[in-house]
């Protein structure tokens, strides 16, 4: 298919759609569009018919000379006929216009009329190039849904309930169809959303029939379009076996393309939106990349990549958060909660879901950063024995980030998800009283310090303050009690598992006592032995009796000769070394030598 066209009906009338006024019904808006955007394909494609007064007109298309233009083109005047349509009929239900309703209505069923007739020009073109191996049997099904779906809507329109309900259910099959095969996300959620929206048309008019089972709308749409598909569309079985050919040769080009299923207290969170396929791929791609670095088991030092990481994910949890946000406005601002399936109903809880993922991830950030800090010391500790010691300097630091992370937790019990279920609930209370506990762990010692400062540059007696007296008596006194605090602290924690982070308490054993003070004192073996009763004492042996002392009288002259012949003799000086001169002895003091 060298020279093959990509066209695609539903995707492209979506994506008009919501930008230009339809999310919130605003009709007039989007028919305005359509005139513009008709107009300017036209002029690209060169069939505007000139300023001249004469008209011309323009040659019959040939179907090999056909461009995307051109399919777009038709496209654009069935949207824009059948917006005017609406737009009529909204204005008709008006208060203002009872008068002139009958009218407004009747041309709102011409311009609806028109509409249809655009789509089937459509379709007809789509089958020529499909026959020619110019169109994909997917772009052929999207043009043969979105006119059926214009016909249904007609025929319900003008109260045919009966052709209506068989159109829109073989629309309806070929929806599913789509979903089914699709090998992309995107392509499933469009599928999925157009289905939504046709099925609440299926089952009014299953109810204007008097049908019991008006509510079982799949049964309906298993049961007529079975029977009808093959007269509605043109080789509906082989055009359906060809497109699910088409989509197996694709798999292994668009695999990336495919949304891991998001679960939710293990039931599986529908995304039914193009849109948020979109984003949530962006979120999925940022969340491999942190996998990928927590399964490299990167080290404190390289935690800059890790909080990059965190932070992709972060801004994709964004853009997913502000698409959610107004497709949940939207539906609120026009009401459609009621009147849609239960595949739109679940906006509300989808946002919901999309803001608990942001802020979980938003605190696992903080956390990260704290850790970061606490485990970059100023001054390393000289024993490896002894714990490093953290900086007070970060404490603000860490105060700061404790005060996100409680802002974020609160935020996240508000939500209808955590605050509907009970375990969720008390776990997210828990941990907000542990970071409340936390954060005056680290607040003390913070503001302990920004007392001290305060202190020392207020050292003028207008600085003190009569009903609060505050000396450094008392501040040294609190800092020494917080002090005591924390190493009792520690105690408990090297009591418990040795003071480790990871290891079970359980399987911690404390080490004898003879192992820690061998490496601080000298071990007395014997001594120890005889006091494990291990070894008898020896029986000391009996000193002999010390003799008396004799008293010896010398004469005083002989005492006098007796010290001075013990005195000692006074060294004679060393010759002093010869002293050298010139430049040599002046180097050699340079260096050290004599």
């Amino acid at each position: 298919m060298s020279d093959g066209l990509s066209f695609r009906a539903l995707q492209l009338a979506n994506e008009q759609r919501n930008a230009y006024g339809l999310r919130y019904h605003d009709f007039a808006r989007y028919r305005k569009h359509c005139a513009n955007r008709t107009h300017r394909i036209r002029s690209t494609l060169k069939m505007t018919h000139g300023k001249g007064r004469d008209f011309k007109k323009l040659p019959p298309l040939n179907e090999e000379s056909m461009k995307d233009g051109h399919l777009q083109l038709l496209l654009m005047e069935a949207e824009r006929a059948w917006a005017y349509s609406q737009d009529l009929v909204s204005q008709s239900l008006q208060p203002t216009n009872v008068g002139k309703a009958h009218t407004l209505r009747h041309s709102a069923t011409g311009r609806f009329r028109r509409s249809v007739n655009w789509s089937t020009q459509l379709l007809s073109h789509c089958q020529v190039l499909f026959a020619s191996s110019r169109l994909s049997a997917e772009s052929l099904l999207e043009t043969t849904i979105y006119t059926l779906i214009l016909n249904g809507r007609f025929l319900r329109y003008r109260e045919d309930f009966e052709d209506a309900l068989i159109q829109l259910s073989v629309a309806r099959h070929l929806l599913d169809e789509l979903a089914a095969a699709a090998t992309t996300s995107r392509n499933q959620a469009l599928a999925v959303l157009f289905a939504d929206e046709i099925g609440p048309e299926v089952r009014y008019c299953a109810h204007e029939l008097g049908r019991e089972k008006s509510y079982d709308v799949d049964g309906i749409v298993s049961e007529l379009s079975s029977r009808h598909k093959n007269a509605l569309v043109e080789g509906c079985d082989s055009l359906l076996s060809r497109f699910k050919a088409e989509e197996e040769a694709l798999k292994h080009v668009e695999g990336k393309k495919k949304l891991e299923t998001l679960m939710w207290e293990g039931e599986p969170v529908p995304v039914r939106n193009p849109e948020l396929v979109d984003v949530f791929l962006k979120v999925q791609e940022a969340e491999k990349k942190l996998d990928i670095y927590e399964e490299k088991k990167v080290k404190m030092g390289d935690s800059k990549k890790s909080v990059a990481a965190y932070d992709a994910i972060l801004l994709a949890l964004s853009d997913a958060e502000d698409v959610a946000r107004r497709l949940k406005e939207a539906q609120q601002s026009t009401g459609s909660a009621a009147s849609t399936s239960s595949g739109t109903r679940d906006m509300h809880f989808l946002y919901a879901y999309t803001i608990f993922q942001l802020l979980s991830r938003r605190i696992q950030r903080d956390f990260k950063l704290v850790k970061a800090l606490l485990a970059s010391p100023s001054t390393p500790s000289r024993s490896p024995s002894k714990p490093r010691q953290v900086d007070a300097r970060v404490y603000p630091a860490i105060v700061k980030l404790l005060d996100t992370i409680m802002q974020g937790l609160n935020q996240m019990r508000t939500l209808s998800i955590v605050d509907d279920n009970p375990d969720l609930s008390s776990g997210v209370d828990a941990r907000i009283s542990y970071t409340k506990a936390s954060r005056c762990l680290y607040l003390a010692p913070s503001t302990i310090r920004e007392t001290q400062s305060h202190i020392s540059l207020s050292n003028s007696d207008i600085a003190e303050v009569a009903f609060f007296p505050l000396s450094q008596v008392e501040l040294g006194q609190l800092e020494s009690q917080l002090s005591s605090d924390s190493l009792q602290f520690k105690r408990d924690w090297f009591a418990y598992n040795g003071g480790s982070v990871n290891t079970d308490p359980k399987s911690y054993k404390k080490p004898a006592f003879f192992n820690i003070a061998l490496n601080y004192v000298d071990l007395d073996m014997d001594r120890l032995l005889q006091r494990a009763g291990k070894e008898s004492a020896p029986t000391p042996a009996s000193a002999p009796a010390p003799p008396a002392p004799t008293t010896k009288v010398e004469p005083v002259a002989d005492k006098r000769r007796i010290i001075e012949d013990t005195r000692a003799a006074t060294p004679e000086p060393a010759p002093a070394p010869a002293v050298r001169g010139g430049l040599s002895s002046l180097l050699g003091g340079w260096w050290g030598k004599n």
